[in-house]
């Protein structure tokens, strides 16, 4: 099939006018000028008419899970009061309710034009009900030892079980230790242990809030108080100590993270990671303007040479799953930063931190083809800034080849 569109946006290169892309086997086989590509290609052509056609959306942190508490948590007074919240909510929904969540949550994902999504999956075991995603997903099961149900070894064990027979599901698979203040080391080292034997990624949640500062730092505050009482042994903390400094001595972090958050960061902490490992690092705007976080340092961390990725987090504390808003969000907070850079924090990034640079985030021969068409007027100017200012659900989605419709 060819696919031709007024605009091809590949980010593989300038944008293509009067362009087309060819498909085949769910791969894109060509790519170019619309004459050029029928040229080369014979087969059936697919008009989408006035359309900037570009790679679909990869979202670097959600969690489906939480889709249906979609505006049922206000903004809380602390993150330890929002915590309680949504573990309060979460005690009513039974196994169905989850599946539905998720369900839903895909919907709402491809609503917005993300054909890609990486997930903490906060009940692993719900895995085996469900059928194949219908999107590209990478499912992180979330590992937490606060009051644990299974010792640590075999919590993976049962994590890597629920993985088994889904080799055929489209994305893969990886673990999430939840966050250094309710992850034990001990189970954080047999995570990366054993994602490093199987060939699995990692993602945790680091130096998010204020009270997770002050609860390393300082111990102390609302988040200190709610971990105590918990049973949390709280002997790594109150020693001046940041989050960030807390992690990198458990020596786990590498190029197999992403690092979700890191809005809490002190100057020693930038000195650390100038000699430190190189993670990833997924942002989440919206999400983090709705917790009234610190301010993401995006150029302090992109000049140290840190990927970069956008997420949308959970519908717990976010309007949507529109990567669009994202991007709109951190457009307006860093009007500094190209468009372009923006546009790939939300495609060609995400898909390095998946370690699917080869493969996702673009329109190039041998990438899957994933793309959305947005059918924008007057295309004058800068194409990439009209596609970051989208605002309405994507009419046309391709994901591996095959048409996905709008529902």
């Amino acid at each position: 099939m060819i696919y031709r569109a007024r605009t091809v946006l590949t980010l593989d290169g300038a944008p293509i006018e009067n362009g087309a892309v060819g498909v085949e086997a769910g791969r894109v086989v060509d790519v170019g000028r619309d004459e050029e590509v029928r040229a080369r290609r014979s087969g059936p052509v697919t008009d989408l008419g006035e359309v900037v056609l570009l790679p679909g959306l990869i979202n670097a942190h959600c969690h489906l899970d939480f889709t249906a508490l979609h505006g049922r948590i206000p903004p809380q007074h602390s993150f330890a009061d929002w915590i309680l919240q949504i573990n309060g909510l979460r005690r009513d929904l039974s196994d169905e309710d989850y599946l539905a969540s998720i369900a839903a949550g895909f919907v709402e994902a491809r609503r917005w034009g993300t054909t890609t999504i990486a997930t903490v999956e906060s009940m692993p075991a719900l895995l085996d009900r469900m059928p194949a995603p219908p999107l590209r997903t990478w499912w992180f099961a979330e590992l937490i030892d606060v009051r644990p149900r299974l010792p640590a070894a075999e919590m993976l064990d049962d994590a890597f079980a629920r993985f088994r027979g889904k080799e055929m599901w489209p994305g893969g698979f990886g673990l999430s230790p939840h966050a250094p203040y309710t992850v034990s080391p001990g189970l954080m080292r047999l995570a990366r242990e054993a994602a490093e034997r199987n060939g699995n990624l990692l993602m945790v949640h680091l130096a998010e809030s204020a009270e997770e500062m002050e609860m390393f730092r300082d111990g102390r505050g609302r988040l200190f108080e709610l971990l105590q009482s918990l049973g949390r042994s709280m002997a790594d903390c109150g020693q001046g100590k940041t989050p960030l400094a807390v992690m990198l001595e458990r020596e786990v972090l590498d190029e197999r993270w992403t690092v979700v958050h890191l809005n809490e960061l002190t100057e020693e902490d930038f000195t650390r990671l100038e000699r430190g490992p190189r993670f990833h690092i997924a942002h989440c705007p919206r999400s983090s303007r709705y917790f009234r976080h610190s301010p993401f340092a995006l150029r302090r961390l992109a000049g140290l040479g840190f990927n970069i990725a956008l997420g949308t987090d959970s519908l717990a504390s976010n309007s949507s799953l529109s990567l669009f808003s994202e991007m709109q969000t951190l457009r307006d907070a860093h009007p500094e930063i190209a468009p372009e850079r923006i546009l790939e924090m939300a495609t060609i990034n995400p898909a390095r931190a998946l370690h699917q640079a080869d493969s996702l985030g673009k329109i190039r021969v041998g990438f899957q083809a994933d793309l959305i068409a947005l059918p924008i007027e007057n295309p004058r100017g800068d194409v990439v800034e009209k596609v970051i200012a989208w605002e309405k659900p994507v009419p046309w989605v391709l994901l591996a080849g095959a048409p996905f419709p709008l529902g």
